[in-house]
């Protein structure tokens, strides 16, 4: 790798926003796709849609427990800023479909009427269709028992626990809450160096820990990386290109001012300046961002994949609102066709395909390593991005269940459950509002260059 020079690099600062547009240009890494592609593609058919898609109640309640310990270290306390804060939404305001396909328990509202029959077929058939055969509401019923943690990427909060609670996406926007210093490094510090395959004596550039390496600025990081197999090179980009994402939300929604207890939130030049520009991170922002772009195409891909389970007539968003929930199915429907239209999709059976031992033991290291990440999540101090750092590994580990699931998806029965492959509501929306996420951080990237350009 040739180094630039000081004077290049002050050059290249003065220009900063053609030098991002420059490169952040041409093919991705490891896959055939290229990113003016994606920009048109995710700005012009998907965003619109899938923005849409989240305001409808079945995307927008999300169960989760934000009290579950930290399972690695002792915890360090939760943060007291007010916008660390987290307000759970009343039982009263879920929808009634919602609120019985989680869990076993009505509302008083429901206990002698025909809600209650409603509520009693939801219970049973959560996402499913209640207007089912014995014959396939017994077949649902088995699957339920059986165990499908094999499947999983993600830890899953049980939804049944005291502590998990219904909260509304739409009133607690991730956004930047203050929330920094030596909890939150360590966070991504444990997530960095513990489980992205990588080797104590290998240094991630700009940690902080690195012993001083002259000039270095990464080069041997990235040396090691481009030696590892295909599969490891996407953990680290996927777990880069999510951190990229999260960076980038919190610097278009930061905490600008505040007078007379009115916040004023927007996009912070400087913010995303100190995070991504090229100077001040030694190259390391653009290729974060690069990775944010491939991250977005693996979920890409798992959408278009797995647009055949949702197809199915047995399929149904229930919240209990017929005429909402067969409109949000259709715009599901309507997105899963446009993913389907993308022409440059990453290819997913690049991905293990060694013999067969080898491939298997990989691909349960691959698993569990991001297990562990999403155990992580619970070690996060600020509720309110414990909450969406956990939807959102949630949603990505849902992707590559979906991805690594392609034969039990291909031969799912139409009018009856599979006990094969399986989503629960809390993965599907989970996936939906991690890549709407993704959708919006390539929307705001493109706001931040127009920005850049005002203000230089």
């Amino acid at each position: 790798m040739v180094k630039a020079s000081s004077s290049v690099f002050c050059y290249i600062s003065k220009i900063w926003p053609r030098y991002i547009a420059i490169l952040l240009t041409g093919v991705l890494d490891d896959c055939l796709c290229d990113i003016e592609s994606i920009d048109d593609f995710s700005t012009f058919k998907i965003f619109p849609k899938i923005q849409k898609l989240q305001e409808r109640d079945y995307f927008r309640y999300y169960k989760v427990n934000l009290k579950r310990p930290c399972p690695f270290w002792a915890d360090d306390g939760h943060c007291s800023i007010k916008d660390c804060h987290v307000e759970p939404c009343p039982e009263s305001k879920i929808p009634v479909g919602i609120k019985a396909g989680s869990t076993n328990k009505y509302s008083k509202a429901a206990n002698n009427s025909k809600e209650l029959e409603d509520c009693e077929q939801a219970n049973k058939l959560g996402a499913v269709n209640s207007t089912l055969s014995n014959q396939s509401k017994e077949a649902f019923i088995d699957w339920a028992r059986y165990d499908d943690s094999q499947d999983h990427f993600c830890e899953l909060d049980d939804e049944r626990s005291p502590d998990a609670q219904y909260v509304d996406l739409l009133l607690n926007p991730e956004r930047y809450t203050g929330y920094k210093g030596p909890s939150a490094w360590r966070v991504w510090n444990s997530i960095y160096e513990e489980n992205c395959f990588k080797p104590r004596s290998v240094y991630r550039p700009l940690n902080p820990l690195a012993p001083s390496r002259g000039g270095d600025d990464g080069e041997s990081f990235y040396t090691w990386l481009e030696g590892l197999c295909l599969e490891k090179r996407v953990f680290y980009k996927l777990i880069s290109g999510l951190h990229a994402s999260i960076n980038l939300h919190l610097c278009a929604n930061y905490l600008l001012e505040e007078t007379w207890g009115k916040p004023r939130w927007g996009p912070n030049v400087k913010e995303f300046t100190r995070r991504f520009d090229p100077i001040e991170t030694k190259g390391e922002g653009p290729r974060r961002l690069k990775n944010l772009y491939f991250l977005y195409l693996i979920e890409l891909r798992a959408l278009s994949k797995v647009a055949p389970y949702f197809e199915r007539s047995i399929v149904d968003l229930y919240t209990g609102n017929g005429h909402e929930d067969a409109e949000s199915k259709a715009l599901l429907l309507d997105i899963f066709r446009d993913t389907k239209s993308f022409h440059m999709h990453f290819d997913e059976k690049s991905m293990f395909a060694g013999d067969k031992k080898g491939a298997k033991s990989l691909k349960e290291e691959f698993r569990l390593h991001f297990k562990n990440i999403s155990r992580i999540m619970d070690c996060v101090g600020c509720d309110k991005c414990r909450l969406w750092g956990k939807l959102q590994t949630q949603g990505l580990g849902t992707a590559l269940k979906i991805l690594f699931s392609e034969k039990e998806i291909q031969s799912l029965p139409e009018h009856s459950p599979s006990k094969g492959f399986q989503l629960t509501r809390q993965e599907i929306v989970a996936l939906v509002n991690a890549f709407g996420r993704l959708s919006t951080s390539i929307r705001e990237l493109q706001n931040f260059k127009v920005l850049l350009q005002q203000t230089r």
